[in-house]
């Protein structure tokens, strides 16, 4: 989990973390830094305070922690895990990560042939998969969604409700869900949203809002 890499602050080190590794890699924790696991490389769990987290080209990790920092798998990587609290979480065409991809405030980015086993999550940010797959659901507070061409959703959707004051009237999110793309499950909208449903996409059931059918590649 990524507070518990508060405890190896007495390790904390300056320089980016650079794994060559053979087909078992090492466990990396650090305060202050980044990690990167190099082309064709392997390692295992990765954790940083500070500092992003970088998959190259073919590497493989177990699970990818950081507080402040993206975190970035390159085409054809493989990992468990990813969550971040303030970062971006993006992955490349044929990426794979079996469980569950989380950021409080970040985008999240899942290109061509990506496939998450879990969840994806965030609060802030958009959030968009482009002809990819998402074994759970797709949940966040204040984020647009965008679900490209041929994507497949398997958990549903979920917009959760703000929690504590907010001044003035926010922007509703923007929910796409673009040709011959598939959500199974329920779509679940607790506030006030702009919904757009490809005429040629396939949706369950929709609480909470009235999608607006649309025709051609963006509404």
């Amino acid at each position: 989990m990524i507070m518990r890499t508060l405890a190896f602050a007495v390790c904390a080190t300056f320089a980016a973390a650079t794994v060559q590794a053979g087909f078992t890699g090492p466990d990396i924790d650090k305060v202050n830094g980044s990690i990167r696991v190099e082309e064709g490389q392997a390692a295992g769990d990765l954790e940083t305070v500070n500092g992003s987290i970088y998959l190259r080209t073919h590497a493989r990790a177990d699970t990818a922690d950081t507080v402040n920092g993206s975190i970035e798998l390159d085409d054809d990587t493989e990992l468990k895990s990813a969550e971040t609290v303030n970062g971006a979480i993006s992955l490349g065409q044929r990426a794979r990560v079996h469980d569950s991809l989380e950021s409080v405030n970040g985008s999240i980015t899942l290109e061509r042939g990506a496939d998450v086993g879990g969840k994806v999550s965030n609060v802030n940010g958009r959030i968009r998969v482009d002809s990819a797959r998402v074994g759970g659901s797709i949940e966040t507070v204040a984020g647009d969604i965008e679900i490209g061409t041929g994507s497949h959703v398997e958990g549903g959707i979920l917009v959760e409700k703000p929690s504590g004051w907010s001044w003035g009237k926010q922007k509703n999110p923007r929910i796409v869900i673009g040709p011959n793309a598939v959500v199974q499950g329920r779509l679940v909208f607790r506030r006030d949203v702009d919904l757009f449903v490809s005429s040629s996409a396939k949706i369950g059931a929709v609480e909470g809002a009235t999608p607006t059918m649309f025709s051609g590649a963006t509404p």
